[in-house]
């Protein structure tokens, strides 16, 4: 933004600005998730809601209607707004605007069409409008690297993937970038074609998997890797949600759980239940029906299902940022599972569109858009 008495301008920046700016460097990304989650640790964040730990505020749209143009319920669509505060370095105040429908396929779009403004934390005045695909995608998959960081243990060297799509890709180059030394990687999925796409993409750009192989499901993908990462596309109730049992998982794994999932009760009780942050699943927890976990399948949701109908205790679900900063113990044993659900929170996509944001300016990067030389109405 540059001002001259009331002059206001902000910078739009394309996807190809946003790749030239910085947005699929995935270390740093890592390293700006642990920021993020540090801040919102220490509570110095804002989101929507009552308690400043929303989602965000979501469209939906009927099943029938007798209004010309009404867009109708269908997989996976909906519009949403999710905004935020984020303190700490980055002193910034944003919105994501989220447009999905999952027939976009058909079309040769992404399922979800994203854009991010980025405003003055003070004024309100927009500072960026910017393509956020990529960059909600690697703040996505940069969370599971923070938890790898953080949980995998020391001698990891195996990756189960399940679903080889958009999310999983970013979230392999998460583990790859806090984990280097990984070198064997199993994949299973839906699609023949997004299988022979991953697989050639792996091979390409991480030849340091000497072992890939295709696998049938779930359970193959999973057992004797040492990270694991879930993240089907599904339809909303557990009957639809993948799978896992505690009997498949080595021993020692760090499963990333993205997507919708069920677990068995050996894992329930038999695994140690990580949230990104607890306060988001909170939030969500109080805007749905419950069972929330039928409407919102992360792992998250289901947990507190679990300790709200006393299953478990209360300290069954703990957060990743706690481990972190050492007020809450990490991996206590090379044998001990670690089920991680990752939820995706407004502040990150504030977070790293903030980076990316400054690089350009720095950098010359997109294009200067007047908003008013003085406003109309003041």
């Amino acid at each position: 933004m540059s001002t001259s008495d009331t002059r206001l301008t902000f910078r739009y920046l394309s996807e190809p600005d946003t790749i030239a700016a910085g947005v699929t460097d995935m270390a740093l990304c890592v390293d700006v998730m642990e920021e993020t989650l540090r801040l919102v640790d220490a509570g110095d964040y804002r989101m929507g809601g009552p308690e400043g730990n929303s989602h965000g505020s979501m469209v939906t749209f009927p099943a029938e209607s007798t209004h010309d143009g009404m867009p109708l319920d269908g997989p996976h669509r909906r519009m949403m707004a999710m905004p935020a505060y984020l303190g700490g370095s980055f002193q910034t105040a944003g919105c994501k605007w989220y447009g999905s429908n999952m027939a976009n396929r058909e079309h040769g779009l992404p399922r979800s069409i994203l854009m991010l403004t980025l405003s003055d934390k003070d004024t309100g005045a927009p500072l960026a409008h910017m393509s956020a695909n990529l960059l909600s995608a690697y703040r996505t998959g940069a969370v599971p690297g923070v938890g790898a960081r953080h949980l995998a243990n020391p001698d990891a060297r195996s990756v189960g993937i399940v679903a080889p799509g958009v999310m999983n890709r970013t979230t392999l180059e998460a583990f790859v970038a806090v984990r280097p030394e990984l070198d064997t990687l199993k994949v299973a999925g839906r699609s023949r074609s997004s299988i022979d796409s991953f697989v050639e993409w792996v091979r390409r750009e991480y030849p340091q998997f000497t072992s890939v192989t295709v696998v049938d499901g779930v359970e193959e993908a999973v057992r004797d890797s040492d990270l694991v990462t879930i993240a089907p596309t599904t339809p909303a109730g557990s009957a639809n949600y993948v799978r896992i049992e505690k009997r498949w998982l080595k021993p020692g794994a760090l499963v990333s759980l993205p997507a919708d999932i069920m677990i068995d009760d050996e894992l329930l009780h038999g695994a140690r239940h990580i949230a990104d942050f607890r306060g988001l699943y909170e939030a969500w927890s109080e805007e749905v029906p419950h069972p929330a976990h039928e409407h919102i399948g992360l792992h998250g949701m289901y947990l507190l299902d679990r300790i709200r109908s006393g299953d478990v205790g209360d300290d069954a679900l703990e957060n990743l940022p706690a481990i972190m900063s050492g007020e809450a113990e990490g991996r206590r044993s090379e044998d001990e599972i670690f089920l991680s659900s990752v939820g995706g929170m407004p502040v990150e996509d504030v977070a790293w569109g903030t980076v990316v944001y400054r690089r350009a300016v720095a950098e010359g990067i997109g294009t200067e858009l007047l908003l008013w030389d003085s406003p109309a109405l003041a």
